[in-house]
């Protein structure tokens, strides 16, 4: 691992070298007839024969810095709106030599050439707004808009359909400035066709309330994507229909319908598949946000916990090769411009699926002087509906008041059966659950004094969660012995309710300093009920009273929230102080506790910017908290077929401190971007276990204990090499946790994870036929508790792009994953899939053929520690099949 290390060490300081060597530094002023800076100004570096070297823009001051490689000449042009472009040639300089040059500019009034210009940009910068021409970064092959989107640079998109900007979420995707899903835009990336899509826009300092924007201190970033004109205002859309031909029935169907006009918009989806793939992403995503910072966040993190569920986990592997599913999917979204001032946007979801799932597992114990093998061979059905309806109504009261109302609601009915083999012991489980979310929210919105705004929120949320767990074997004799049991059965009723109003006052000064003042009070309440019978056949044989509950929970929370954020220029200081007065009841049929606490939580955090390239931002904070009120439930709950939990009796705060320095070099449209950041966290209160563990069951009780240290570490470093026309990067990431539990009653034990993760990938932007992704990441994990146990999992990958012509394209993907602790012959696995494209009439009809799983891999074993033992998991995995698929756009 030492020799790796040095290795990637070594690599990281080459290209730094490259990157400085054989450079030349371009910088100066630009201003106006006046001698007044031009801020916001785009600097293009060009070479002799137009293809574009570098970008950057001025600052406030008019200033301007560009680096490039050597070159005999340089066409150096400079736009500004309300000014004539100039385009100045530059003769051949010596390697890391600094050149200044300083440009005046002559006014004008038409724009029109100012946007012909842009249209031909691959990227523009726009104060707060860049804006990627689609076509530029397309490489032929891409069908939905996740596609265009992982080629964009800057721009990353996991496996899941999650798309960050750096480490940080999109707040959601929207079309022509109008947005339908938020955080649920999964459905819309992995779903509508690429073809329209003209320019991607990245927003950043995003406002989701426009009377917010220029005033609050935001760092969200949106994207917003623009149409081709001959798809605006106009149906279109697309019928996509696949078919197996061999060896099992296959089939994969979407389609989408939309009509992106001024005044209306409209985007319909439907989508069946058994192929494995997931259309919609977590669609908690659609209704929740779990973002209570943001203005109007008042119970944005309320939601019921589930205590149980079958293990259907997932191993590290793409979804589409385990999900063995039945998926359906129907999507109508509409928004309406009923005037100048009101808006109405309506969602309607409705979602079936049908999930089977096949593992064999052994797991190895070591606990103290005792040891034990555990075996399990599992298969699970799940069946799930989820229907989601969401309206939101926007009114415009004024040009500086506005009204926004929304309400949404959430069912899901979801059923799952296991028939497993334990040790040899067959067992059935059962598991229904009926899940129903319902939301309201109002928003009032007041501007004043330009820079001054105050805002209003109400919220109400309810929530319901039913379940009914039965297994039909008893395993429990150790702990309830001399019963003549046979099965088990557990009914639980959850109910949750949340109330909330808040004020928040923002005042931006004229010196750029912003100071804030928010207060409110939080209302909730939870009712838990659960049964545990122990059975004989359909007779009840004895209901355990340490394995009932029945508590009624709630919490109240007076807060107040100041923070002022202080403008130094390219230094922000932000200081904050929260206080919250606490009061809450937990009862029970034969106990009431009754607590109450005031805490108080400051906050600083530091951004310098020290020039447009780079950017350091530091913050500490200290926060005090209540145990949430799913952790309070003092009797145990089956959460298993062979395991139990138990919560806390009564409420108790936890206390922490984080702190977290990130650092940024490079900007948009450099060839060099890099960003490292570390945060530790101390605990120094927090909520661990205390677990007995045997052969045939285990309970786990929550306790409190003081100090978990944490610290996490990530970079990341981008580098665009021209002649190679290719992006590499580099990524680290480690993290390492001490914390203590306990183990069957021998006494607090230390436990020390470590998980570091490393990898390289590069990925070419070639115009002619062909083009590639390849990359390979690492993966060490280690825990120590009394011993060490470590392994290393790699993960390699190719992908190869052929555009033979206008009317043919293949691309091949292979994938190669290795287990380091694994037996060898079973610790690689190589997949290969590909996809053959043939264009029958262009933008209208298209015929392709889909080949997944092309080496027939049958089974994935996968291997994982922790602190109480090693598992080693077989998988059963899609098998091979060829799709013949047909799409026609209109």
């Amino acid at each position: 691992m030492g020799k790796v290390k040095k290795s990637l060490s070594s690599i990281f300081i080459i290209f730094l070298c490259l990157y400085a060597n054989a450079q030349i530094t371009i910088q100066g002023k630009i201003s106006d007839l006046k001698g007044l800076p031009i801020s916001g100004a785009s600097i293009i570096l060009k070479d002799v024969a137009g293809n574009t070297l570098s970008y950057t823009r001025t600052n406030d001051q008019g200033v301007y810095t560009i680096k490039t490689q050597t070159s005999d000449k340089y066409l150096l042009s400079i736009n500004a709106i309300e000014f004539e472009k100039q385009t100045f040639e530059i003769s051949k300089s010596a390697p890391n030599q600094l050149q200044e040059y300083n440009f005046v500019l002559n006014p004008k009034t038409v724009e029109i050439e100012e946007v012909e210009i842009k249209r031909t940009s691959p990227i523009v910068i726009e104060k707060d707004k860049i804006i990627f021409d689609a076509k530029s970064f397309s490489q032929g092959n891409e069908q939905v808009i996740e596609d265009l989107l992982k080629k964009i640079p800057g721009l990353n998109v996991s496996d899941d359909g999650t798309i960050k900007v750096g480490n940080q979420e999109v707040e959601k995707v929207m079309i022509e400035g109008d947005d339908f899903f938020e955080k649920g835009y999964r459905i819309l990336t992995k779903n509508m066709p690429v073809n329209p899509i003209d320019k991607v826009e990245l927003l950043q300092r995003y406002s989701n309330n426009k009377l917010l924007k220029d005033v609050e201190n935001s760092q969200k970033v949106a994207l917003n994507l623009t149409l081709k004109e001959d798809y605006k205002r106009e149906w279109f859309g697309n019928l996509e229909a696949g078919s197996s031909i061999a060896p099992e029935s296959r089939y994969d169907v979407r389609s989408n319908i939309m009509n992106f006009g001024k005044k209306n918009k409209y985007y319909f989806l439907t989508s069946l598949n058994n192929i494995g793939v997931e259309s919609t992403g977590n669609t908690d995503y659609i209704i929740t946000s779990t973002n209570q910072e943001e203005a109007s966040g008042i119970g944005n993190n309320q939601k019921i916990n589930p205590f149980l569920n079958l293990d259907f986990s997932m191993p590290n592997l793409k979804q589409d090769r385990i999900n063995f599913n039945n998926n359906e999917l129907v999507s109508l979204n509409s928004i309406f411009k009923i005037s100048e001032k009101a808006k109405l946007k309506i969602l309607g979801l409705l979602n079936t699926d049908e999930n089977d799932y096949f593992r064999n597992s052994t797991q190895s114990y070591l606990l103290g002087e005792e040891s034990f093998i555990n075996s399990e061979n599992f298969q699970g059905r799940k069946k799930n509906i989820t229907a989601i309806g969401k309206l939101d109504f926007f009114y415009d009261i004024s040009e500086n008041k506005s009204l926004e109302f929304i309400s949404r609601y959430k069912y899901s009915d979801e059923r799952k059966k296991s028939s497993l083999l334990f040790n040899n012991i067959p067992i059935a489980e059962q598991l229904s659950n009926q899940n129903s979310f319902f939301d309201q929210k109002l928003v009032y919105t007041h501007k004043f004094q330009n820079k001054n705004v105050f805002l209003l929120t109400g919220r109400y949320i309810t929530e319901t969660l039913p379940e009914d767990y039965s297994v039909n074997q008893f395993l429990f004799n150790d702990l309830f012995p001399n019963l003549s049991a046979n099965n088990t059965n557990q009914i639980s009723k959850r109910k949750m309710q949340f109330a909330g109003i808040e004020g928040h006052l923002l005042s931006r000064k004229e010196n750029g300093n912003l100071l804030e003042f928010k207060f409110g009070n939080q209302y909730r309440s939870d009712n838990l009920v659960t049964d545990y019978l122990i059975k004989n056949n359909e007779h009840v044989i004895v209901q355990p009273s340490e394995y009932q509950n029945n508590r009624q929970t709630s919490v109240n929370d007076l807060y107040a929230v100041g923070k002022y954020q202080f403008n130094f220029g390219k230094i922000n200081l932000l200081t904050q102080v929260q206080g919250h007065k606490i009061s809450a009841v937990s009862e029970t049929v034969s106990s009431k506790n009754i607590y109450s606490n005031f805490f108080i939580n400051p906050k600083f955090s530091l951004e310098w910017r020290f020039n447009d390239k780079n950017k350091f931002l530091g913050s500490y904070s200290y926060n005090k908290a209540l145990v949430e009120p799913k952790d309070i439930y003092g009797q145990f709950i089956q959460n298993g077929y062979r395991s139990f939990s138990k919560g806390l009796d009564d409420f108790n705060q936890l206390a922490s401190s984080i702190v977290s320095v990130n650092y940024e070099f490079g900007s948009w449209g450099d060839k060099f971007f890099a960003n490292a950041s570390i945060q530790y966290s101390n605990n120094h209160d927090y909520l661990s276990t205390r677990t007995f563990i045997k052969e045939n069951f285990s309970q786990s009780e929550s306790i409190i204990i003081k100090d978990r240290n944490t610290v996490m570490l990530n970079t990341d470093v981008n580098r665009y090499f021209k002649p190679l026309k290719s992006n590499l990067k580099l990524t680290i990431g480690l993290s390492q946790s001490n914390f203590e539990n306990e183990i069957n009653n021998l006494g607090l034990r230390s436990v020390e994870t470590t998980s570091l993760n490393y990898g390289a990938e590069m990925r070419s932007s070639f115009k002619g036929f062909f083009n590639y992704h390849l990359g390979s990441r690492w993966n060490t994990s280690t825990v120590k508790t009394g011993i060490s146990n470590s392994f290393t999992n790699n993960y390699s990958f190719i992908d190869l792009f052929f555009i033979l012509n206008k009317k043919v394209n293949f691309e091949l993907k292979t994938e190669r994953y290795f287990f380091g602790n694994l037996d060898k012959g079973s610790n690689q696995y190589y997949f290969s899939d590909f996809r053959f494209r043939y264009h029958i009439v262009e933008n209208k009809l298209t015929l392709s053929a889909v080949g997944n799983n092309l080496f027939n891999t049958k089974s994935y074993k996968d291997f994982m520690i922790s602190d109480v033992s090693i598992s080693k998991t077989e998988y059963k995995l899609l098998p091979r099949y060829l799709l013949l698929k047909l799409e026609y756009r209109f």
